[in-house]
């Protein structure tokens, strides 16, 4: 039944995940939470929500228009399944804008396959990126995914590995321009401290610790599995899936540096690891197999959900 209603792209689809996440997302801050806010606070949730939802149509859209999973829904059920793993991340307003603006830089580096406007795409990943990267600090090391793709997809031009300092210096003049005008000028400097605020604490709570490793683990070993699938297939997606796990591991790395209490930047994540479980899912030939390890991949995050919510301390 799952497998039939998420192996195809339908509207139906998107009707049913954006649904639940907008009642989730109230849900988690209203009553998982107890958060109260004030209507501007409230405005500025909705404004934040809006990204969310529209990360769902950039997951699709990603995966489908450079053909990194097949024609299914998969990808942005698995997405919406780990805000259910993880609900404190629906909290982090900076977690889901960065998320956010580094979807719309990953689009630009994985269609950078196809050769053409290479220059621009460069360009503006670079800009999504410095942009992402106001709301995270560290997130700024998701440059480093920039020149892997030029290094993956176009080595040998020496113009392409210039034009990402071209777009720091445009977004560093904008953003200079803009905190000048609103009296915030020593913003940049208050802002990128690159302090290690890795917090023993957070992983004192079994909970926390157990959902990051299980989430890890997980996500390496459907990774290796779809390596594995992938031998006979085109360079191309060969290339593509490394971009998509190195974005993975920088991702675990900006969330190691960057956790801590009342911050929880794992969204970051989320991408690539839906991307290697629905390449695990669409491996799975045998229809009645596929099916119960949807029910699983479904039953077992709202387990955890309820799990921490029992022994929450």
């Amino acid at each position: 039944m799952i497998s039939i209603i998420f192996g195809k792209t339908k509207p139906i689809n998107y009707i049913i995940v954006l649904t639940f996440l907008f009642i989730f997302y109230w849900g988690v801050h209203f009553f998982l939470f107890g958060r109260i806010y004030a209507s501007p606070q409230l405005l500025q949730n909705m404004l934040v929500l809006g990204a969310l939802l529209f990360s769902i149509f950039l997951v699709n859209f990603i995966v489908k228009r450079n053909k990194v999973t097949g024609s299914n829904s998969f990808s942005i059920l698995f997405y919406v399944l780990l805000t259910v793993v993880f609900p404190e991340t629906l909290l982090d307003s900076n977690a889901i804008l960065c998320s956010f603006f580094l979807l719309l830089a990953t689009r630009r580096l994985i269609s950078m396959r196809s050769s053409r406007e290479t220059k621009f795409k460069i360009f503006d990943a670079t800009i999504w990126v410095l942009v992402s990267s106001l709301f995270y600090d560290w997130a700024i090391l998701f440059l480093i995914l920039v020149f892997a793709a030029i290094y993956f997809y176009a080595p040998k031009n020496i113009r392409n590995w210039l034009v990402p300092f071209a777009g720091l210096f445009a977004v560093y003049m904008v953003t200079k321009c803009i905190l000048i005008l609103a009296g915030h000028e020593e913003f940049l400097v208050e802002h990128y401290q690159l302090h290690f605020s890795f917090d023993v604490g957070y992983f004192s709570y079994w909970g926390h610790s157990t959902k990051l490793i299980l989430f890890a683990s997980v996500t390496f070993l459907t990774g290796l599995l779809a390596f594995l699938k992938l031998g006979k297939s085109g360079f191309g997606r060969v290339v593509t899936m490394r971009l998509i796990a190195f974005s993975f591991v920088i991702g675990l790395v900006v969330n190691l540096l960057k956790l801590s209490d009342n911050v929880y930047p794992v969204m970051i994540a989320f991408f690539p690891a839906v991307v290697f479980m629905t390449k695990y899912i669409e491996s799975i030939r045998r229809a009645h197999i596929k099916e119960i390890v949807l029910i699983a991949a479904i039953v077992v995050p709202f387990l955890v959900l309820l799990g921490s919510i029992a022994i929450e301390p």
